[in-house]
């Protein structure tokens, strides 16, 4: 049966319009965005077709091309609309960081930076740098690659600071093997940046590492 169909009350748009986005499922909300299905598919069949496939929407939305357009119904066309739809929320989410007044809580930040890291294939190390009320001024990557065969330079984050006039940093870095657990060479890089930083009166607020849904925080486990 297609979605017309349905009595407007069980409708997803309808559904939307009238009672808001956060009532309905992963799989209407999906079917809201592919719009159409396929003849004798209709977009909430198309929907349920592509959570099972992919076994979550997180898994969903870190598909390759290949990988997404492996399902029948899907293809470049909503692939590109999809992620322009992620880029879209990532950045609503960096406006209201910049606008936000305070960045120092440990939920605030995790959320942007899952936002911004989560889904990425490659490991990066990247800094926020804030003002004296905490407040981002700028999100900079700084390295890219495996750190433990990448030479993160303490001097280029410091000269980064003093350009952005920070007083304060969090670090961040995300292992894309799903894994958030700290190796000994990211608490010795953390303990190494923060001394050089703190030489300079720049504080290491926190040292987030991104790992898909999950992640660890050193402030939180005290390691800093």
């Amino acid at each position: 049966m297609r979605i017309s169909d349905w009595p407007e009350s069980m409708r997803p748009r309808e559904r939307l319009i009238g009672k808001g986005a956060h009532t309905l499922s992963d799989t209407e909300l999906l079917a809201i965005f592919f719009r159409t299905g396929l003849p004798g598919k209709s977009a909430i069949d198309l929907a349920q077709e592509a959570l099972l496939h992919f076994g979550s929407l997180n898994r969903l939305c870190s598909a390759s091309l290949d990988e997404f357009c492996r399902i029948d119904g899907l293809g470049p066309a909503k692939y590109s609309q999809l992620h322009a739809v992620l880029e879209l929320a990532r950045r609503t989410m960096h406006e209201d960081m910049e606008n936000q007044l305070e960045l120092s809580s440990s939920s605030a930040a995790r959320d942007y930076l899952r936002m911004r890291m989560a889904r990425l294939p490659y490991e990066t190390f990247t800094v926020l740098f804030l003002d004296v009320r905490n407040r981002l001024i700028a999100h900079e990557e700084m390295f890219r690659g495996t750190l433990t065969h990448t030479s993160v330079h303490p001097r280029e984050i410091v000269r980064m600071a003093l350009r952005h006039n920070a007083a304060s940093v969090i670090l961040a870095h995300n292992h894309p093997s799903g894994c958030p657990q700290p190796s000994q060479h990211d608490r010795e890089l953390t303990r190494m940046l923060s001394s050089v930083l703190s030489l300079m009166d720049i504080k290491v607020l926190d040292h987030f590492i991104i790992a898909g849904r999950h992640f660890h925080s050193f402030a939180d486990h005290g390691e800093l």
